[in-house]
Protein backbone atom coordinates (compact mmCIF):
# COMPACT_ATOMS: atom_id res chain seq x y z
CA UNK A 1 0.00 0.00 0.00
CA UNK A 2 2.70 2.64 0.72
CA UNK A 3 4.22 2.36 -2.59
CA UNK A 4 1.60 2.78 -4.11
CA UNK A 5 0.53 5.59 -2.26
CA UNK A 6 4.34 7.03 -3.56
CA UNK A 7 3.28 6.58 -6.80
CA UNK A 8 0.01 8.23 -6.70
CA UNK A 9 1.30 10.71 -4.89
CA UNK A 10 4.25 11.11 -7.25
CA UNK A 11 2.06 11.12 -9.91
CA UNK A 12 0.33 14.05 -8.49
CA UNK A 13 3.25 16.15 -8.13
CA UNK A 14 4.70 15.67 -11.80
CA UNK A 15 0.37 16.61 -12.59
CA UNK A 16 0.93 19.82 -10.48
CA UNK A 17 4.22 20.64 -12.23
CA UNK A 18 3.46 19.60 -15.70
CA UNK A 19 0.13 22.08 -15.22
CA UNK A 20 2.30 24.80 -13.74
CA UNK A 21 4.80 24.96 -16.47
CA UNK A 22 1.92 24.83 -19.19
CA UNK A 23 0.40 27.94 -17.19
CA UNK A 24 3.82 29.80 -16.97
CA UNK A 25 5.09 29.02 -20.90
CA UNK A 26 2.00 28.47 -23.20
CA UNK A 27 2.62 31.64 -24.58
CA UNK A 28 6.34 30.38 -25.63
CA UNK A 29 4.31 27.62 -27.04
CA UNK A 30 2.27 29.70 -29.10
CA UNK A 31 5.18 32.11 -30.25
CA UNK A 32 7.15 29.52 -31.45
CA UNK A 33 4.62 27.64 -33.73
CA UNK A 34 3.31 31.12 -35.21
CA UNK A 35 6.94 31.98 -36.02
CA UNK A 36 7.42 28.22 -37.51
CA UNK A 37 4.38 29.41 -39.92
CA UNK A 38 5.73 32.29 -40.86
CA UNK A 39 9.22 31.21 -41.55
CA UNK A 40 7.80 28.31 -43.50
CA UNK A 41 5.40 30.42 -45.40
CA UNK A 42 8.00 32.95 -46.42
CA UNK A 43 9.79 29.71 -47.60
CA UNK A 44 7.47 28.44 -50.27
CA UNK A 45 7.10 32.06 -51.24
CA UNK A 46 10.49 32.81 -52.15
CA UNK A 47 12.42 29.66 -52.56
CA UNK A 48 12.12 29.76 -55.95
CA UNK A 49 13.10 33.53 -56.68
CA UNK A 50 15.76 35.16 -57.46
CA UNK A 51 15.64 37.58 -54.03
CA UNK A 52 16.15 33.84 -51.76
CA UNK A 53 19.30 33.40 -53.34
CA UNK A 54 20.26 36.97 -52.72
CA UNK A 55 18.62 36.61 -49.00
CA UNK A 56 21.26 33.58 -48.40
CA UNK A 57 24.11 35.30 -49.45
CA UNK A 58 23.39 38.62 -46.74
CA UNK A 59 22.30 35.79 -44.19
CA UNK A 60 26.20 34.20 -44.79
CA UNK A 61 27.94 37.13 -44.61
CA UNK A 62 25.93 38.52 -42.06
CA UNK A 63 26.47 35.30 -40.24
CA UNK A 64 29.86 34.90 -41.03
CA UNK A 65 31.17 38.40 -39.64
CA UNK A 66 29.08 37.72 -36.18
CA UNK A 67 30.84 34.53 -35.68
CA UNK A 68 34.32 36.02 -36.48
CA UNK A 69 33.83 39.37 -34.46
CA UNK A 70 32.49 37.25 -31.44
CA UNK A 71 35.05 34.47 -31.56
CA UNK A 72 38.04 37.33 -32.08
CA UNK A 73 36.20 40.21 -29.58
CA UNK A 74 36.15 43.43 -32.27
CA UNK A 75 34.11 45.97 -30.70
CA UNK A 76 33.96 48.25 -34.09
CA UNK A 77 32.78 45.33 -36.00
CA UNK A 78 30.20 44.52 -34.28
CA UNK A 79 28.61 47.76 -33.66
CA UNK A 80 29.23 47.94 -37.23
CA UNK A 81 26.56 45.12 -37.72
CA UNK A 82 24.20 46.56 -35.23
CA UNK A 83 23.89 49.34 -37.09
CA UNK A 84 23.45 47.36 -40.41
CA UNK A 85 21.07 45.77 -39.43
CA UNK A 86 18.61 48.95 -39.90
CA UNK A 87 19.75 49.43 -42.92
CA UNK A 88 19.47 45.37 -44.13
CA UNK A 89 15.76 45.88 -43.18
CA UNK A 90 15.44 48.09 -46.01
CA UNK A 91 17.33 46.12 -48.79
CA UNK A 92 15.07 43.44 -47.96
CA UNK A 93 12.37 45.67 -48.60
CA UNK A 94 13.50 46.01 -52.06
CA UNK A 95 15.07 43.41 -53.05
CA UNK A 96 11.65 41.21 -52.08
CA UNK A 97 9.77 43.82 -53.51
CA UNK A 98 7.77 42.14 -56.27
CA UNK A 99 6.93 39.04 -53.67
CA UNK A 100 5.45 41.72 -51.21
CA UNK A 101 3.71 43.27 -54.05
CA UNK A 102 2.01 40.31 -55.15
CA UNK A 103 1.04 38.95 -51.29
CA UNK A 104 -0.42 42.50 -50.65
CA UNK A 105 -2.48 42.20 -54.26
CA UNK A 106 -3.84 38.32 -53.17
CA UNK A 107 -4.78 39.66 -49.73
CA UNK A 108 -6.72 42.85 -51.13
CA UNK A 109 -8.96 40.97 -53.60
CA UNK A 110 -11.09 37.72 -52.97
CA UNK A 111 -10.59 35.27 -55.59
CA UNK A 112 -12.90 34.49 -58.17
CA UNK A 113 -15.86 36.58 -59.72
CA UNK A 114 -19.15 35.57 -60.22
CA UNK A 115 -19.80 35.15 -63.97
CA UNK A 116 -23.84 36.34 -65.29
CA UNK A 117 -24.87 34.31 -68.68
CA UNK A 118 -24.12 37.23 -70.58
CA UNK A 119 -20.20 36.59 -68.92
CA UNK A 120 -20.82 33.02 -69.84
CA UNK A 121 -20.95 33.53 -73.22
CA UNK A 122 -18.48 35.74 -73.37
CA UNK A 123 -15.81 33.10 -72.04
CA UNK A 124 -17.53 30.16 -74.45
CA UNK A 125 -16.19 33.29 -77.09
CA UNK A 126 -13.23 33.46 -75.30
CA UNK A 127 -12.36 29.51 -75.29
CA UNK A 128 -12.92 29.44 -79.50
CA UNK A 129 -10.86 31.96 -80.01
CA UNK A 130 -7.66 31.03 -77.88
CA UNK A 131 -8.48 27.02 -79.76
CA UNK A 132 -8.56 28.79 -83.13
CA UNK A 133 -5.15 30.38 -82.67
CA UNK A 134 -3.60 26.99 -81.30
CA UNK A 135 -4.59 25.09 -84.25
CA UNK A 136 -2.99 27.99 -86.50
CA UNK A 137 -0.13 27.81 -83.83
CA UNK A 138 -0.41 31.74 -83.60
CA UNK A 139 1.80 32.82 -80.28
CA UNK A 140 -0.90 34.30 -77.78
CA UNK A 141 -1.01 36.18 -74.42
CA UNK A 142 -4.11 36.74 -72.80
CA UNK A 143 -5.02 38.54 -70.09
CA UNK A 144 -8.41 38.94 -68.05
CA UNK A 145 -8.87 41.44 -65.52
CA UNK A 146 -10.81 40.41 -62.04
CA UNK A 147 -10.82 42.57 -58.76
CA UNK A 148 -7.03 44.18 -59.60
CA UNK A 149 -7.53 46.92 -62.09
CA UNK A 150 -4.83 46.12 -65.06
CA UNK A 151 -5.47 50.13 -66.14
CA UNK A 152 -0.93 50.47 -65.86
CA UNK A 153 -0.90 46.98 -68.09
CA UNK A 154 -3.14 48.92 -70.29
CA UNK A 155 -1.16 51.76 -71.29
CA UNK A 156 1.97 49.70 -71.98
CA UNK A 157 0.08 48.96 -75.73
CA UNK A 158 -2.57 50.60 -78.03
CA UNK A 159 -6.11 50.96 -76.27
CA UNK A 160 -8.96 49.45 -77.92
CA UNK A 161 -12.23 49.34 -76.09
CA UNK A 162 -13.39 46.80 -78.65
CA UNK A 163 -15.66 43.38 -78.91
CA UNK A 164 -14.66 39.84 -78.75
CA UNK A 165 -14.45 38.28 -81.68
CA UNK A 166 -12.54 35.00 -83.15
CA UNK A 167 -11.65 36.99 -86.23
CA UNK A 168 -10.21 39.97 -84.18
CA UNK A 169 -8.36 37.84 -82.03
CA UNK A 170 -6.84 36.28 -85.27
CA UNK A 171 -6.08 39.07 -86.60
CA UNK A 172 -4.38 40.54 -83.81
CA UNK A 173 -1.91 37.69 -83.15
CA UNK A 174 -1.24 36.98 -86.83
CA UNK A 175 2.32 36.69 -86.80
CA UNK A 176 3.16 39.78 -89.29
CA UNK A 177 0.78 42.33 -86.79
CA UNK A 178 2.07 45.36 -85.69
CA UNK A 179 0.62 43.87 -81.67
CA UNK A 180 1.09 40.62 -82.25
CA UNK A 181 4.34 40.53 -79.77
CA UNK A 182 2.43 42.24 -76.98
CA UNK A 183 -0.13 40.61 -74.55
CA UNK A 184 -4.37 41.27 -75.12
CA UNK A 185 -6.20 42.93 -72.12
CA UNK A 186 -9.59 41.75 -71.75
CA UNK A 187 -11.88 43.85 -69.06
CA UNK A 188 -15.86 43.56 -68.86
CA UNK A 189 -15.94 41.62 -71.86
CA UNK A 190 -14.31 43.40 -74.13
CA UNK A 191 -10.65 44.21 -75.48
CA UNK A 192 -9.32 46.80 -73.19
CA UNK A 193 -5.48 47.06 -75.08
CA UNK A 194 -3.34 44.88 -77.24
CA UNK A 195 -0.01 45.01 -77.74
CA UNK A 196 0.65 45.36 -73.94
CA UNK A 197 3.81 44.35 -71.83
CA UNK A 198 2.90 41.81 -68.57
CA UNK A 199 5.58 42.15 -66.12
CA UNK A 200 8.42 39.04 -66.16
CA UNK A 201 8.00 36.48 -63.24
CA UNK A 202 11.37 36.57 -61.59
CA UNK A 203 11.49 33.04 -60.37
CA UNK A 204 13.75 30.27 -61.78
CA UNK A 205 12.12 28.20 -64.53
CA UNK A 206 12.91 24.94 -64.41
CA UNK A 207 11.21 24.04 -67.51
CA UNK A 208 13.31 25.60 -70.25
CA UNK A 209 10.75 24.81 -73.19
CA UNK A 210 8.77 28.45 -71.73
CA UNK A 211 9.16 30.99 -73.73
CA UNK A 212 8.71 35.05 -72.71
CA UNK A 213 5.27 34.68 -72.90
CA UNK A 214 4.83 32.04 -70.62
CA UNK A 215 7.26 33.93 -68.12
CA UNK A 216 5.00 37.05 -68.79
CA UNK A 217 1.80 35.39 -67.85
CA UNK A 218 3.03 33.82 -64.62
CA UNK A 219 4.57 37.26 -63.72
CA UNK A 220 1.27 39.02 -64.31
CA UNK A 221 -0.40 36.62 -62.20
CA UNK A 222 1.80 37.07 -59.51
CA UNK A 223 1.31 40.61 -59.27
CA UNK A 224 -2.64 40.30 -59.91
CA UNK A 225 -5.41 38.11 -59.74
CA UNK A 226 -6.00 38.34 -63.33
CA UNK A 227 -5.86 35.11 -65.41
CA UNK A 228 -3.25 34.92 -68.25
CA UNK A 229 -3.75 32.14 -71.36
CA UNK A 230 -0.68 31.58 -73.18
CA UNK A 231 -1.07 29.79 -76.71
CA UNK A 232 2.76 28.41 -77.92
CA UNK A 233 3.87 29.63 -81.17
CA UNK A 234 6.28 26.68 -81.46
CA UNK A 235 3.43 23.97 -80.44
CA UNK A 236 0.15 25.50 -80.03
CA UNK A 237 -0.19 23.84 -76.58
CA UNK A 238 -2.80 26.01 -74.71
CA UNK A 239 -1.17 27.49 -71.15
CA UNK A 240 -3.55 29.16 -67.88
CA UNK A 241 -1.38 31.17 -65.71
CA UNK A 242 -3.70 31.53 -62.06
CA UNK A 243 -1.85 32.98 -58.78
CA UNK A 244 1.91 32.27 -60.39
CA UNK A 245 1.33 28.81 -61.09
CA UNK A 246 1.18 27.68 -64.74
CA UNK A 247 -0.89 24.88 -66.01
CA UNK A 248 -0.33 23.27 -69.33
CA UNK A 249 -3.27 21.19 -71.35
CA UNK A 250 -2.28 18.71 -73.82
CA UNK A 251 -6.03 19.22 -75.97
CA UNK A 252 -8.74 21.15 -75.86
CA UNK A 253 -11.39 19.86 -73.82
CA UNK A 254 -9.13 20.04 -70.69
CA UNK A 255 -8.76 23.91 -71.05
CA UNK A 256 -12.07 24.41 -71.90
CA UNK A 257 -13.10 22.38 -68.41
CA UNK A 258 -10.21 24.63 -66.51
CA UNK A 259 -11.76 27.60 -67.55
CA UNK A 260 -14.92 27.11 -66.59
CA UNK A 261 -14.49 25.98 -63.56
CA UNK A 262 -12.30 29.16 -62.20
CA UNK A 263 -15.20 31.29 -63.95
CA UNK A 264 -18.14 29.29 -64.24
CA UNK A 265 -18.30 27.29 -60.98
CA UNK A 266 -19.01 30.13 -58.47
CA UNK A 267 -21.95 31.01 -61.11
CA UNK A 268 -23.43 27.30 -60.67
CA UNK A 269 -22.53 27.07 -56.69
CA UNK A 270 -24.89 30.60 -56.57
CA UNK A 271 -27.62 28.82 -58.84
CA UNK A 272 -27.70 25.33 -56.93
CA UNK A 273 -28.19 27.40 -53.51
CA UNK A 274 -31.00 29.19 -54.47
CA UNK A 275 -32.38 26.13 -56.04
CA UNK A 276 -32.06 24.40 -52.50
CA UNK A 277 -33.40 27.75 -50.85
CA UNK A 278 -36.46 27.78 -53.39
CA UNK A 279 -37.24 24.00 -52.99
Amino acid sequence: MSLLFRVREGGAIFAALYWEAFQNHWRDGVEILVLWLVIYQLYRAFRATRGARILVGLATVLIGFILISSLLELPVISWILRQAVFVLAFALLIIFQPEIRSALAKIGSSRFLSFNSGQRKFVNLLEDSVVQLSKKRFGALFALERNISLKDIQTTGVEMDSELSVELAMTLFFPKSALHDGGVVLDEERIAAAGCVFPVTQRDMSDRSLGLRHRAAIGLSEETDAVAIVVSEETGMISIAVDGKLERFKNEAEFRERLEAIFLNHEQQKDSSAAESDS
